[in-house]
């Protein structure tokens, strides 16, 4: 009996391990380093936010969103989630959280970035609206409509 004991409790660990380890592979911890509104680099690792675009350079806003970010994040350690496949541009694909709040949220939410529908799905909706109904961040701003048109895309 005792040697199944040991026999069950060491499939158990090992099971517990393995599950562990995957699962830490999908998961980015440290400080960032801001690209954008919605692209950051972790230890050489640049990871785009999943699901939600910020507006790119040149673009009314995105400065706002950048400083938004930088201003938000500042010092702390951030957590990010990978997703399975990476972006076009061969970036890490992931949700960011300080202290467990979503960065693609607060960004959302706050007006510095939209809810990108192709890739989200809607996660972001309500999120968006709240943004836009309020006029915060760049929905207070004259911004370029084909910022919110990429937005709109499913």
């Amino acid at each position: 009996m005792k040697k199944l004991s040991l026999i069950l409790f060491s499939i158990i660990i090992l099971i517990n391990f393995s599950f562990t380890n995957s699962s830490e592979k999908n998961v980015v911890k440290g400080k960032a380093r801001i690209i954008d509104g919605d692209t950051i680099e972790i230890n050489k690792e640049k990871i785009r936010f999943g699901g939600i675009n910020s507006p790119e350079r040149k673009e009314i806003g995105y400065r706002l969103a950048k400083d938004k970010l930088i201003e938000k994040i500042s010092n702390n350690i951030l957590t990010c989630v990978r997703e399975k496949n990476k972006d076009k541009y061969r970036r890490t694909v992931a949700e960011c959280f300080i202290n467990g709040e979503s960065l693609s949220s607060f960004m959302v939410k706050n007006g510095y970035a939209c809810d990108y529908m192709y890739y989200s799905k809607g996660k972001y909706a309500k999120e968006q609206k709240y943004a836009k109904a309020n006029k915060l961040g760049v929905w207070k701003m004259k911004y370029n409509t084909s910022w919110e048109n990429k937005c709109r895309k499913k």
